[in-house]
């Protein structure tokens, strides 16, 4: 990974954390982390409860302080660039209470000024994830998986060059689970570079170019998926190896 003078990026890593840290208290969460994610390309966390992967994905959507080290992303660095940071993440949280009494429709168009998308954007997504039917509809009402796909759609309005997904599987039946990693493959197709976190093997090796198993805040394995499919075979838990360095 390169810099230009004055610090401009001239390679192909669109994200890159540099020795980043995260402790809470006397515990370390993060322990010096070192992590890059390519233009055009898809990265899956993986690991236990634990390992640190949404503090991970929190750090790097700026919602966490980072201890020590730094992040960029396309050469705008978190502590020096935020705002320009901020504009060019699409984050989806792998939780979020919809409260109001709001439409699916209504929260999409307010995430949509809050990001500065064209208004069409709104029913486009909302067709993109399945829910142009139900629009009008609280979304309080809403099972837990389409509450997920509601939060891709948010995470897309405004094309951004980096999508950071928190668990986005979690309660999608196999139907949506099969649309999402299409989903997130036509993001790829479109030029966007994609890190997200999961606990299902099965959808890491599905739509990721490359996997990184985490435990206890530190990397113990990374690779292509087909590479750690033979060396893990087809298994929803993470390798251990706490004595890898």
């Amino acid at each position: 990974m390169s810099y230009g003078k004055g610090g401009e990026f001239v390679d192909n890593v669109l994200l890159e954390m540099r020795m980043v840290r995260k402790t809470i208290g006397k515990k370390t969460i993060i322990d010096g982390l070192n992590l890059a994610v390519e233009k055009g390309s898809i990265l899956a966390l993986c690991g236990d409860n634990g390992a640190g992967k949404s503090t991970i994905l929190r750090m790097v959507a700026g919602i966490l302080e980072l201890s020590s080290g730094d992040i960029t992303v396309n050469g705008l660095s978190r502590k020096r660039d935020r705002y320009r940071y901020a504009e060019i993440i699409g984050y989806m949280p792998d939780d979020y209470r919809f409260g109001g009494g709001l439409s699916a429709e209504e929260h999409l168009a307010f995430w949509s000024k809050l990001r500065k998308a064209p208004k069409e954007r709104v029913s486009e997504l909302l067709e993109r994830v399945g829910l142009s039917d139900v629009r009008r509809k609280p979304v309080s009402a809403f099972s837990k998986g389409m509450r997920q796909r509601l939060l891709f759609a948010q995470a897309l309005l405004a094309r951004p060059a980096l999508l950071v997904l928190d668990e986005p599987t979690n309660g999608l039946d196999p139907f949506w689970m099969e649309t999402f990693i299409q989903l997130v493959q036509s993001a790829k197709e479109e030029g966007q570079s994609v890190l997200f976190s999961t606990h299902q093997l099965d959808v890491a090796e599905a739509c990721a170019d490359r996997l990184v198993f985490l435990s206890g805040g530190r990397i113990v394995q990374e690779g292509r998926s087909a590479s750690l499919r033979n060396l893990y075979g087809r298994t929803e838990e993470a390798p251990h190896d706490e004595s890898h360095p």
